[in-house]
């Protein structure tokens, strides 16, 4: 009878033991249980609603529970980012940040969250060059074409760009700063106004996006001279990067990414991780991305992370040099 109360014994304390190794693994294969609320900061429409979107159903589709879109705009991404940051950090509340997420830190004198400290990253999801375009009347065919004619008639030149603290209007400022170019900044209200100044002739530069830009390229109604991304778009393979146009410190992407208020558990974040990396893996999906001038990248939550802390650190220097102040 000892024997066998202590062989008992022992099976339980095995069992015991065993429950927190397999806790972690019982967590993740149990989530999600209910549906996970995606913040798009911004209105619908919007690149990064797009790719939250269509993220959203694959992920309803492979993890059985529906991932849901909530828009909540205002502040350049601040208020639905703020709303994020307080939500309780159970991975049931996913942020979909765009770039704009390592630029508010600096435009703005105080933001409503801590970009360090309040989300854990997830991954990197699509990147999304700037591409800087002339008017055909502009007699110029490279980049260094056109830095020479700036050089040349201080003054005369003026960009366009989507709007003060936009990515093609820091793209544009970094072009002029550290080229020390006389370049006057015309700001317009979004990519569309901002490009049609451009054929009209009335700003004979400009820095825009691939969305906005590419069908009027193919049309030859503006010229593309470079792109700011480390790689060749896919949406317009023939444009060189800046770096082979011979400016290699003129380099920067918006974004799209994926984080999730700080202490959500890792394996959930693991879990997301794998997910939405073999989702940006599939044809139709990648396809889909390239029509919205987007490269699909799937990093890992470390390597984002270390991207939007060098990038707050880049955007920062160029905003407080080229004194970019939001109305």
């Amino acid at each position: 009878m000892k024997h066998i109360a202590r062989r008992q014994f022992i099976q339980i304390a095995g069992a015991a033991a065993a429950l927190p190794i397999f806790g972690p693994l019982a967590r993740a294969q149990a989530y999600p249980s209910r549906a996970v609320r995606m913040i798009v900061p911004y209105a619908p429409s919007g690149v990064t609603d797009i790719v939250a979107r269509l993220i959203a159903q694959k992920l309803s589709e492979h993890l059985g529970k529906q991932f849901f879109v909530e828009n909540v705009p205002g502040a350049t991404g601040n208020i639905g980012t703020s709303q994020a940051a307080k939500a309780p950090p159970d991975g049931y509340t996913v942020l979909v940040a765009f770039s704009s997420y390592v630029v508010n830190p600096t435009l703005f004198d105080k933001i409503p969250y801590d970009p360090y400290k309040d989300f854990d990253p997830i991954t990197l999801a699509t990147t999304s060059t700037t591409v800087l375009v002339v008017n055909p009347t502009v007699p110029v065919e490279t980049v260094k074409d056109l830095v020479a004619l700036v050089r040349a008639n201080p003054g005369k030149y003026s960009y366009s760009s989507a709007g003060a603290g936009t990515q093609s209007h820091l793209a544009g400022e970094q072009f002029r700063l550290s080229l020390g170019l006389d370049l006057v900044h015309v700001p317009f209200n979004g990519g569309g106004p901002a490009i049609a100044s451009m054929i009209a002739g009335h700003t004979p530069v400009g820095f825009n996006s691939p969305t906005t830009s590419v069908q009027h390229i193919k049309d030859g109604k503006v010229r593309a001279l470079g792109v700011t991304g480390a790689r060749r778009s896919q949406s317009m393979p023939d444009v060189p990067t800046m770096a082979e146009g011979g400016y290699p410190d003129i380099k920067g992407d918006s974004w799209v990414g994926f984080l999730v208020p700080a202490g959500t558990p890792k394996d959930t974040i693991a879990l997301l991780n794998r997910e939405v990396a073999k989702i940006l893996a599939l044809p139709d999906v990648k396809d889909r991305l390239v029509s919205l001038g987007s490269d699909a990248v799937a990093s890992t939550p470390e390597e984002f992370e270390r991207r939007i802390r060098t990038e707050i650190e880049t955007w920062g220097k160029v905003i407080r040099a080229a004194n970019i102040k939001v109305q």
